[in-house]
């Protein structure tokens, strides 16, 4: 895989290329000081910091059961955790889903105010971000890990059941730059989220457990 970046490999993945699925660790450096963590495809894992991959192989090897399974296994994100004194965030499916032209389906107004709870949290692990309320659900859209667009949905839980949150998940997919893709996390436990995103036309690529400062 040469010398590519985290952004480059997710770049890839989107399109459809994958990284070998040979049962190997690739490790690169942290897009940003905020972003560490693991992205793991089938049998190839992705581990993203900086510090020094030789630690990352040697606990790997460390950890019992399967090898292909060690990077998103807790004795390894305990230990990267606690090296890199942050705090592991939820296991997640990874989706993507490319740009589409046209309006969203449904009407959506712009959360203008930066200091509005669900914009100063979002603030925390995005760049970029706009929020969006509709009624019975917000949609927050943002920069992520490596530059990507991501978004992220909530539905009241009295409007739930009626496919706000695939309708939400499609309206990110109308509101990118042209030629972009955007991601998204689902816990897998969720299977109405799960449900939701695929419904909206987000492919599942992955898996990813990130690595954040202080307390998620």
């Amino acid at each position: 895989m040469g010398v590519r970046g985290l952004a480059e490999i997710l770049a890839d993945a989107a399109g459809g290329l994958f990284p070998p699925a040979d049962g190997s660790v690739t490790v690169v450096p942290q897009p940003s000081p905020r972003e560490a963590g693991v992205v793991s495809f089938a049998a190839h894992a992705v581990v993203f910091t900086d510090e020094d991959p030789a630690w990352v192989h040697e606990t790997l090897a460390a950890v019992p059961g399967d090898p292909l399974s060690a990077p998103l296994c807790p004795p390894f994100l305990t230990a990267f955790a606690a090296l890199t004194g942050r705090t592991v965030n939820n296991i997640d499916l990874l989706t993507v889903a490319d740009r589409l032209p046209g309006e969203p389906p449904l009407p959506l107004a712009e959360v203008r105010d930066r200091s509005h709870p669900r914009v100063a949290r979002a603030l925390r692990y995005r760049e970029d971000v706009r929020v969006f309320t509709t009624d019975g659900g917000v949609l927050i859209l943002g920069r992520g890990v490596a530059g990507r667009w991501e978004c992220a949905v909530e539905v009241d839980p009295d409007a739930r059941t009626r496919g706000l949150g695939r309708a939400l998940a499609t309206a990110a997919r109308h509101l990118l730059p042209e030629g972009s893709a955007v991601w998204a996390q689902q816990a897998p436990g969720n299977a109405p989220s799960v449900r939701a995103f695929q419904a909206a036309g987000y492919r599942p690529v992955g898996a990813e457990a990130l690595l954040v400062p202080g307390q998620p």
